[in-house]
């Protein structure tokens, strides 16, 4: 695996029980994986020499983030390295403007968007919002610029007002040679989120829709499966899941983002790896996102996507100011037995991702509410 977080090491462990000989590239030997894993590659993950070097020790390759550059990409495939997914599918997770295009090309539903390299792009794109029909009528500020490379987390995407703020935004992704994109601000009921493996072999296995809680675009909780959901919209957005999975020839685990509108489900962003949307299914489903992926890029037969209980809840947990997290998760433990606590081994920075819990159960409601207690202890915060 191409790089050396937490998406990785949770793969690693996946790997265990199905006796792989597990290989991790990471940027530093104090990356998430490399701090478990029993084989590590130290160097640059994203190009350079290191990476067709590694290559070549692996029987397949695949990533726990789309960062690493297409020539590179190209290279390895060229070299006869087995890219899993391949460059061809990647680029669709790494490049929006590409995935956008693909998508539309699909009529799949996705927001109304175009590529700009100016604030006049930004306005006329925001005036011709009162006329258009459906989901893009009504007010035509604010709307949604994003990167089209390299965003993550909430990273790459602004939400601008007005053309001066429009115009801000593109001067300074012009000094960094940044691509942007400018959609509508789709009205939304809820995120949503919907995972789907397939193998070389065009075998697929689907996971229920969840909900995605997000907040300053980082995702704090997931809801599985998304209470609530009307069956004909779940079915729709599982549908198009795998249409996408088939269209795109993706191999492993593809994450669909999507929003729930009054009209349907719309497709947000689109991830060819293990996803945070997915993190539940460790302790919530029979067959685990990360073991699934590795079935997938092997080419083994797929695992049940089924859960093992009526709701499974997931609170990311961030750090905060005070860094002894370890201090405090034996009192979580002990206050809630049934929750499961998972670390990723990281320097506690405030705001950082360094773990999630999960609790399992019927109740979703009070799932929430032990799930959001627990991660908010362990942060630190008051309660």
């Amino acid at each position: 695996m191409v790089g050396g977080g937490q998406l990785a090491r949770m793969t690693h462990q996946a790997g265990i029980a199905l006796g792989i000989d597990f290989r991790v590239l990471a940027g530093s030997a104090a990356d998430s994986a490399a701090l478990v894993s029993g084989s590590v590659h130290v160097g640059n993950d994203r190009g350079s020499a290191d990476l067709p070097a590694f290559a070549k020790s692996c029987d397949v390759l695949t990533f726990d983030h789309e960062h690493v550059p297409e020539p590179v990409l190209r290279e390895l495939e060229e070299a006869g390295a087995v890219v899993r997914p391949s460059r061809a599918a990647l680029r669709y997770a790494q490049d929006k403007l590409r995935m956008r295009t693909r998508v539309q090309e699909l009529a799949a539903p996705c927001p109304r968007w175009r590529p700009v390299t100016t604030p006049a792009h930004v306005e006329s794109f925001a005036e011709a919002g009162k006329a258009a029909g459906g989901r893009s009528a009504g007010p035509d500020w604010p709307v949604v610029l994003k990167a089209a490379r390299g965003g993550y987390d909430g990273k790459g995407v602004w939400i601008v007002h007005n053309a001066a703020e429009a115009r801000d935004v593109i001067d300074r992704a012009a000094a960094e040679e940044v691509p942007l994109l400018v959609e509508e601000k789709v009205a939304f009921r809820r995120e949503l989120a919907v995972q789907v493996a397939r193998s070389p072999y065009g075998q697929l296995a689907v996971y229920p829709v969840v909900e995605t809680v997000q907040r300053d675009g980082i995702c704090h909780e997931v809801i599985a499966p998304a209470p609530g959901l009307d069956e004909e919209k779940a079915t729709r957005a599982q549908e198009l899941a795998i249409e996408l999975a088939h269209a795109l020839d993706v191999v492993g685990m593809l994450a669909v983002e999507l929003f729930e509108t009054e009209d349907g489900v719309v497709v947000n962003e689109l991830a060819m790896r293990p996803h945070n949307s997915g993190h539940w299914t460790i302790d919530g489903a029979r067959t685990s996102q990360f073991e699934q992926h590795l079935r997938a890029v092997l080419d083994l037969p797929l695992g049940s996507p089924r859960t093992t209980a009526p709701y499974t809840v997931m609170a990311n947990v961030l750090g905060g100011e005070d860094p002894d997290v370890y201090g405090r998760y034996i009192h979580v433990m002990a206050k809630d037995p049934e929750l499961k606590v998972h670390f990723y081994g990281k320097e506690v920075r405030p705001g950082r991702k360094i773990g999630h819990v999960t609790v399992a159960g019927e109740d979703h409601g009070d799932l929430l509410a032990r799930a959001r207690d627990a991660a908010a202890y362990l942060k630190g915060d008051p309660r």
